[in-house]
Order: structure tokens, then C-alpha cells, then sequence
């Protein structure tokens, strides 16, 4: 490992709008009201974690005192506004972790800094308050003044993940952008990039698996990818993120419905214990297989196939697996996978819950086709 080692969060680092992942209806917003100098005196960026609230108020303190801004209303990094942003001796920007300084001393003496006029020529004092929901509701009355009457050259940018425990008074003050949670393809194509200029070997469907894992937030996204990356050697394969992430594989679920299908009883209860062994727990197997039943009924018609948030080689298989199953199996598998797993919690024996509900199903095709014909109708049952 090299010396000055940097994790992909810190060293891919959105320096500029245009390098921002998944959020252009902010960054287009915030660079047009730079370019026509329309800019509020506060701003409120809420969202999930690893979003890019925290960097998106970065570069738009770094922007708006750069003094050689380009066409596209983006930062020169050449400036002495922008050097000493990028080394940290700026004196025109302040952040402020409201988590660790929450209190109303600490907002008093923000204040006070409000009152000296920005150095070095530059026509901005930008002051980034992170994870602003955690002020105390005094610390919040005491700035709810200078936020709405500061300074011409005070610029303020809250940061919050909650914005529903922010003051009404506070929120009415701010102009507020609400981030997106990233989208798996964005996600993907990030990752990609990263991978090629690390010249790390990646599978497709490994990056996939990592950016479904991260639920939108990229710094995860990154992480995950970095750990992967050191455990496999820089070669991200599928089975090296599978086994690293602890993930059930697709596979798994995709031969268990084959054997249900088939009443194969034996096959099912020995695959489930292959995946009992492998250390998953029954909850989450069920909450699995409810999702694969759910991916099977999505294929079922093409408007609503496009839901599922899967690689395209995968999508093939659900399309063909659909294709042998009824509706009704679909659905009253689902009845059954679900209730199995609200009431896993409340077993003793988890290991015969699941197996239970599993045995449920390898029969389920005979009960519907006892239950009803071609027109709905109740059959008696045969002898």
C-alpha cells in the first residue's frame, strides 16, 4: 500500500459543480444564481447521508469568491481565493459542526465573527453549518435574527439529514434544496470512472451489487468499493463483492423457486441449509425471496419491468423464470413469504418457521389448482 494512501471518498472529492454525481437540478440552480449575482443570504441543503450537501456548500463557498470564475460560472483553482480555500488558510470560510458546538455560546460567538468584513478582497464570508439539526432550540433562537437580517457580504449554508426538526422560524429564513438519494446507474458509472483511473479490474455486476448496497449514498458506495478492492487485489468481481458484502446471490433464490416448482421437497430443505450454514439469517432469507417474487410479478407486464433496479443479465433470468410461473403462485407467495416474516420474531424456533413457510409453498401449486378452475369456481377435491 502506498505511503499517502487516500480513500476514494477524500480523494474523489467533487471539486467543482459539474463533477457533482446525481444532483444537477442543484448545482444548475446554484450556478445560474451565480451568474446572474442572485444569490440568498442562507441556504438549506437537507437529504440522505453521502449525498453531497456538505460538498455542494464547499464548492459554492470556493466559487463565489473566486476571482476568475470560468463561462459556466465554475471555480479557477489558480486564484489566491481558491489556493488558500484549497488549503485550508482561508479566512472568508467557516465551518461549523453544530453536532460538537450545538450550544448558544457557540452561536454568539459566530455572531460576533459576522460583524468583521471579509479579508483578502474578497467579496463573500461564507459560513457552512453541518448537521444543523442537532442546535439546541435556544441556540436556534439566538441566530434566527442574524440569519434574517445579516450582512451584505454573510452568506449562510445549513446542512441537515433532518430537516423536519429544524424550526419553522429557521426554515422560513432559508432557501432549501432537497438532494436526491443517488440513483444505482449514476452509482455505477461513478465507480467505473474511479476503476479506470485506479486501473482496478471491475465486474459490472460487482459495481451493481455495491451501489444497491450504499442505498444512494455514495461516500458508502466508495467505501464498500475500496474494501473490496484491498480484499481482492484490485479485481472486483462478483463473487469477491459477494462474499465480502455477505450478500444472498440471486442464484440462490432463482433455484429455490425451480424446486418449489418442481415439489422438490428434499432440494428445497437442503438448499435452505446450505444458506442457513452460510450464516444468513431466516428473516433475511424471507425478505429476499418476498423481493424475488415481487421482481417475478414485475416482469409479468413491460411497463412496470422497468422497476426493477437490476443488471440487464440478471433481468434475463427473472424474465424466463416469470414466464413458468402463474400469477397466482406469485402472488399468494408473496401472501405467504410476508406473513412468514412479520411473525419470525415472535418463533422460538426460527429454523421451523422458515421451513414451514417453505413447505407451504412447495405444496401451494396443488392447493390452487384444487381450489379453482380456469373460471374461478371451486373445485371438489379429487380422489
Amino acid at each position: 500500500m502506498a505511503e499517502n494512501y487516500v480513500v476514494s471518498a477524500i480523494k474523489y472529492r467533487p471539486q467543482h459543480f459539474n463533477t457533482v454525481v446525481g444532483q444537477s437540478h442543484i448545482t444548475t440552480t446554484l450556478k445560474n444564481a451565480i451568474k446572474t449575482d442572485q444569490l440568498a443570504h442562507s441556504f438549506l441543503f437537507c437529504g440522505p447521508r453521502g449525498v453531497g450537501k456538505t460538498t455542494c456548500a464547499r464548492i459554492l463557498a470556493k466559487t463565489i469568491n473566486c476571482t476568475n470564475r470560468t463561462e459556466d460560472a465554475e471555480a479557477c483553482d489558480v486564484c489566491p481565493s481558491c489556493i488558500s480555500f484549497k488549503e485550508n488558510t482561508s479566512f472568508n470560510v467557516h465551518e461549523l459542526d453544530a453536532a460538537s458546538n450545538n450550544s448558544v455560546d457557540d452561536i454568539r460567538d459566530l455572531i460576533d465573527q459576522v460583524r468583521f468584513a471579509p479579508q483578502g478582497g474578497s467579496k463573500y464570508k461564507v459560513y457552512i453549518i453541518d448537521e444543523v439539526h442537532m442546535l439546541t432550540t435556544q441556540a436556534f433562537n439566538a441566530f434566527l435574527k442574524t440569519l434574517e437580517e445579516p450582512p451584505s457580504y454573510a452568506i449562510f449554508i445549513l446542512a441537515t439529514t433532518e430537516k423536519h426538526k429544524i424550526l419553522p422560524t429557521i426554515l422560513s429564513r432559508c432557501q432549501i434544496f432537497d438532494f436526491n438519494r443517488i440513483t444505482t446507474k449514476d452509482t455505477v458509472e461513478h465507480l467505473q470512472e474511479i476503476c479506470v483511473k485506479e486501473n482496478i479490474e471491475s465486474e459490472k455486476d460487482a459495481l451493481h451489487l455495491i451501489a444497491q448496497k450504499s442505498e444512494g449514498c455514495m461516500r458508502d458506495a466508495l467505501s464498500i468499493m475500496d474494501k473490496i478492492a484491498s480484499f481482492s487485489n484490485d479485481k472486483i468481481t462478483y463473487t469477491s463483492t459477494v462474499e465480502n458484502l455477505n450478500i444472498l446471490d440471486y442464484d440462490y433464490y432463482f433455484k429455490m423457486i425451480e424446486s418449489l416448482m418442481m415439489q422438490d421437497m428434499v432440494g428445497v430443505m437442503l438448499l435452505f441449509d446450505e444458506i442457513n450454514n452460510k450464516g444468513f439469517e431466516g428473516d433475511m432469507f424471507l425478505n429476499g425471496l418476498t423481493e424475488h417474487f415481487r421482481n417475478l410479478l414485475m416482469c409479468k407486464d413491460a411497463r412496470v419491468a422497468k422497476l426493477m433496479d437490476l443488471p440487464d443479465n440478471i433481468k434475463a433470468k427473472y424474465y424466463t423464470q416469470a414466464n413458468q410461473v402463474s400469477n397466482a403462485y406469485i402472488i399468494n407467495g408473496i401472501s405467504i413469504t410476508n406473513q412468514s416474516e412479520i411473525g419470525f420474531k415472535q418463533s422460538r424456533n426460527k429454523r421451523l418457521h422458515v421451513e414451514l413457510a417453505l413447505i407451504k409453498l412447495n405444496y401451494l401449486s396443488n392447493a390452487i389448482q384444487v381450489l379453482s378452475d380456469e373460471d374461478g369456481s371451486l373445485l371438489k377435491k379429487k380422489s
